[in-house]
């Protein structure tokens, strides 16, 4: 189950590396409506599982809750590392290199995706619907960053397409290496604690910025709004 439902964020991917070749004025409602199913996923769903599956504490605090923010950390770290990277070589020079370099972090990412969704139907089908929908919607901004950031730095359209691909297909096998084996409660919960921790990271520091940047519409708030809300009912639904 959990292969077939990441077939679903490779298709997404390939969708979003191809709008990234045919860009329209909506794609802000778009990446708002995906931060708002992003958030709603972390709050309302992944994190009390986490919680749950997880619930030793560490000096007093949650190991779940302390992952979380390791998740959000090590989300901002890498991201920093990339920016600086990239600011090294100057506005002005494009260098393929760090293109690559970053969209094979991407990739990477993409890889742990999949590795979420198979470790969240292993704690049961509703969790494993519901991270795979975040997941699935985040895909959509990931193939279109990949392709862009790749060509952005002067790579050309082969390689560009060679990197969505592998973005593409990078959470179908992180899903399917979860058949290997099963992760026990409470590595699962620690997991979970720390996927949400990054994907909160990519919700408000990516997704949602992005989102407004070019377009503050009300219209992109309350996409984000109804994503949220639309979670709350999944959950109130499976629960």
């Amino acid at each position: 189950m959990a292969v077939f439902v990441a077939l679903g964020a490779f298709l997404m991917t390939l969708v979003g590396g191809w709008t990234a070749q045919r860009v329209t004025d909506r794609r802000h409602l778009v990446l708002g409506l995906a931060g708002g199913l992003m958030l709603g996923v972390v709050g309302l769903d992944l994190l009390p599982e986490a919680l749950h599956a997880a619930g030793d504490e560490v000096f007093g605090v949650p190991q779940a809750l302390l992952l979380f923010v390791g998740g959000f950390l090590a989300a901002h770290v890498l991201e920093r590392l990339l920016a600086v990277r990239q600011a090294g070589h100057g506005s002005d020079e494009r260098v393929p290199q760090v293109g690559l370099t970053a969209a094979a972090a991407m990739v990477g990412h993409s890889l742990m995706d999949g590795i979420a969704i198979g470790a969240a139907f292993q704690a049961g089908g509703a969790m494993g619907l519901t991270v795979a929908l975040a997941v699935i919607t985040h895909d959509f901004a990931d193939g279109f960053n990949t392709y862009t950031i790749t060509s952005l730095y002067g790579n050309e359209r082969k390689k560009a397409l060679m990197m969505l691909f592998a973005d593409a297909a990078a959470p179908v096998i992180g899903a399917a290496s979860t058949l290997l084996f099963t992760l026990p409660e409470e590595l699962l919960g620690s997991y979970l604690g720390f996927f949400g921790g990054a994907l909160l990271y990519l919700a408000a520091a990516e997704i949602l910025p992005e989102a407004h940047h070019d377009h503050p519409a009300r219209s992109t708030l309350l996409c984000t709004a109804a994503g949220v809300g639309f979670i709350w009912v999944v959950v109130g639904i499976a629960g």
